[in-house]
């Protein structure tokens, strides 16, 4: 699976997708992972990638011209890619989605926003789907287009080093993980559940699902209805 990245801040997305798990996965070619500088294609001796709004308002607005060239490149060497556009308006990024683009293999180019946003061209008549990653606002998708790589990396394949850690993970069965515990059994009078320690896996087992439950009626009771 290839992912494109096209930002005007690529450090923003090589320093956490060039480290950790992502880092090996990458290493392995299991996932190809590939940022690019928007500014190499835009033209001029300035490189300018960004104009104010037609109509008058605050901030700036990200051109076309170098936007469509950056991806008709990529697909001239990748081949058939999907464009996604990081976006505060965009689907909210979810388990779901992610496994979606995790299973489909699909190559895949990130479009990350800066200023105010992009040319509506370009949403138009390129960007086949628009992500957010939650309701909030950031500085630039930079930030959005690396929180989404990992989201879909990590469910590739030989990218974590348990395969069923993706399989348990919070949102993996519509519910939250439960509480994890760890050396030592007893810290400041704080114990271990003693049924972690009984070796009894089925009851385990059932205390687990109970208590993933009791957190998601807790903190996300949205995700039962």
């Amino acid at each position: 699976m290839r992912i494109d990245i096209l930002t005007l801040f690529p450090a923003i997305c090589e320093g956490p997708l060039g480290e950790s798990m992502l880092k090996r996965a990458r290493e392995k070619g299991l996932i190809d992972i590939r940022i690019h500088n928007l500014r190499q294609w835009a033209a001029g001796k300035h490189a300018i990638t960004d104009d104010s709004p037609y109509g008058g308002g605050q901030g700036m607005v990200m051109k076309c011209e170098p936007i469509f060239a950056a991806v008709e490149a990529i697909r001239a060497d990748a081949g058939p890619s999907r464009v996604l556009y990081l976006s505060p308006s965009g689907r909210p990024l979810s388990h779901a989605i992610a496994s979606g683009y995790a299973a489909s293999q699909q190559n895949l180019i990130l479009l990350c926003g800066h200023y105010e946003g992009v040319d509506h061209r370009v949403i138009e008549h390129l960007v086949n789907e628009e992500i957010s990653i939650g309701d909030y606002v950031l500085t630039n998708g930079a930030i959005a287009a690396a929180v989404f790589v990992d989201a879909v990396a990590r469910l590739i394949p030989g990218v974590l080093g348990d395969e069923n850690s993706a399989a348990e993970d919070s949102f993996a069965q519509g519910l939250l993980e439960g509480p994890q515990y760890t050396r030592p059994i007893d810290f400041r009078g704080w114990r271990v559940p003693e049924i972690l320690l009984s070796g009894n896996h089925a009851q385990i087992a059932q205390w687990r699902a109970a208590q993933s439950l009791e957190k998601t009626q807790k903190v996300r009771p949205d995700l039962l209805d």
